[in-house]
């Protein structure tokens, strides 16, 4: 075998042996070994001589390399050499078979179809990083040798590096990563609603998916919040950033709306505190929201948002509405106003909250993403829960997708036949006077006696409906109205008018001859409270819990 021929087809050899061409070295010296001009001087007669690369023994050089180097020939690539550092790490290979018998570690690494693309291409390989038996890890290069003494031959150089220490350090990494994104998802999934609130009138589905292995966890939530007197309020947010930091501050921002919605006060006022809120967490982090209020009393959905997304509202008919005005800054930003806006959601709507990860895509605009998510709501059908499913699976969302994803639907049914006599309304005006309250207390009594309501409901209702109407005549301005409405659960009674102070319960004297009503009201009701109406005035209302299984 020659060597001195394999060397040749080194890397950096034929590059060498071009400059020495162009700068040949004189006979006299050739024997002695050449070296640079700027060294010659320093040499004395004495020094021993400098080998040339071309003129050390090959497999010297080779074997006493702390790589695995082994050398095959031909298309069975038949091991003609391995040197001593292959030697220790497999054992003695037996040299003159195929490598399929002497190297098995190559085949169970899958290196020798490697082999024979190297053969055929002419062309150098690498696999980075490949474990072998015995637990060390190597990356393999294999470089393609005139193997013959004539040239007609062809061989693979294969050359093994040992990588043990980098594999090992990466696969750290990758656990430390792995344990890192447990930890956000676990965090992020324990601050979302582990079971959503269940509205009288609304069926509500919400699905929470988050990013891939390779996406570290963000920060999208979502919410459902009963505000009382048949209004439910529904949240949607995303925390701009990754990792547990925006899980944290999700979960800040999300504790922070279900106080303020207590407060029950406009979409664009709740903003307004969350927009502060978020500033004083971290004023380098910003955040979308839409904050929206149902109430089945008006049809509408009522909404603010701080940069999100739009709502998405496919009616009755099938067509989709995109509710796309009015949209402030996001969440942290401060210095802006928000206005809130509202949508129809009547009898047989079904509204879609969304985050980014829904439908934006990095080969597409944004407006395509909402388009195409349209055009699957508008052929969207069946309950709440299948509809989440069917947009997520139209969108392309992936367990290795590349961003976070929520989604919140609603559907606002049409009830008709038997379940459409356990959601009534009825409604009366007032004009003041002396005979408001004896008029209010008729009504209130012939409306819950068609209702079937059983006797002590009945007279709960009536006198609950004789204070609230009481207290808006003394402290009150007109506009009033009494309106009672009654759901599969529960009787609600609500009294509105023009004057804006909202009432508060406190603890009459017992010479005071004023003072008790709402006191009375929240003793005998299973929850009572006041907000401020939009074109000014108030709301005060009470619901009484219906018995289960009936009227």
């Amino acid at each position: 075998m020659n060597f001195t021929r394999w060397s040749a087809r080194l890397p950096g050899t034929q590059r060498r042996a071009a400059a020495r061409t162009e700068h040949p070295v004189s006979p006299d010296r050739r024997g002695d070994g050449s070296v640079p001009a700027a060294r010659a001087e320093q040499l004395t007669d004495d020094a021993p001589p400098v080998l040339a690369v071309d003129e050390l023994p090959v497999r010297e050089v080779l074997d006493r390399v702390p790589a695995l180097v082994a050398l095959v020939h031909g298309p069975e690539h038949r091991l003609a050499y391995v040197n001593d550092a292959y030697t220790a790490a497999f054992g003695v290979r037996p040299v003159g078979e195929p490598a399929r018998e002497a190297l098995p570690e190559l085949d169970e690494l899958g290196l020798l179809p490697l082999l024979d693309q190297v053969l055929r291409s002419a062309k150098p390989r690498t696999v980075k990083s490949r474990k072998v038996p015995g637990g060390r890890s190597y990356t393999f290069t294999c470089t393609p040798v005139d193997a013959s003494p004539d040239g007609q031959g062809g061989g693979v150089l294969v050359f093994a590096t040992d990588v043990t220490d980098h594999a090992e350090a990466a696969e750290r990494l990758r656990a430390s990563e792995r344990r890192q994104r447990e930890t956000a998802v676990t965090l992020q999934r324990s601050l979302l609603p582990q079971e959503l609130e269940e509205p009288d009138d609304l069926r509500i589905a919400a699905t929470y998916q988050p990013g891939g292995t390779e996406a570290a966890v963000g920060g999208d939530w979502y919410d459902v919040i009963t505000l009382g007197g048949g209004r439910t309020a529904l949240v949607i947010g995303d925390v701009m950033g990754r990792g547990v930091r925006a899980a944290a501050v999700m979960g800040q921002l999300r504790t922070a709306v279900r106080a303020y919605a207590r407060l029950d006060l406009p979409p664009h006022e709740i903003l307004q505190l969350l927009d502060g809120l978020a500033t004083e967490i971290d004023a380098n982090q910003i955040a979308t929201c839409v904050y929206a209020i149902h109430d089945p009393n008006e049809g509408r959905l009522v909404y603010a948002s701080a940069g999100h997304l739009p709502i998405l509202v496919r009616d009755e008919s099938g067509v989709v509405h995109r509710a796309d005005e009015p949209t402030g800054p996001p969440l942290g930003t401060g210095g802006w106003l928000h206005a809130s806006g509202s949508v129809p959601l009547g009898p047989g709507s079904t509204a879609v909250l969304y985050t980014d990860g829904l439908v934006e895509r990095r080969d597409e605009d944004l407006d395509e993403g909402i388009a195409s998510l349209e055009r699957a709501l508008a052929g969207a059908t069946g309950t709440p829960q299948v509809i989440c499913d069917r947009l997520v699976r139209s969108a392309g969302v992936t367990a290795d997708h590349d961003d976070d994803v929520a989604v919140l639907v609603l559907q606002h049914p049409s009830r008709t036949g038997p379940d459409g006599e356990l959601f009534r309304n009825a409604a009366l005006e007032l004009l003041g006077g002396v005979e408001a309250a004896p008029r209010a207390r008729a009504f209130a009594s012939g409306v819950l006696t068609s209702w079937r309501f059983p006797g002590d409901l009945h007279d709960l209702g009536v006198l609950a409906a004789s204070e609230l109407v009481a207290n808006s005549l003394q402290h009150g301005t007109p506009p009033m109205r009494l309106r009672l409405r009654r759901t599969d659960r529960r009787l609600i009674i609500e009294v509105t008018d023009g004057d804006d102070h909202l009432p508060r319960r406190r603890r009459a004297e017992p010479a005071d001859e004023a003072g008790r009503g709402i006191a009375i009201v929240a003793t005998i009701a299973s929850g009572w409270g006041s907000r401020r109406t939009p074109g000014g005035g108030k709301a005060v209302w009470c619901e009484f819990a219906l018995p289960r299984g009936g009227s």
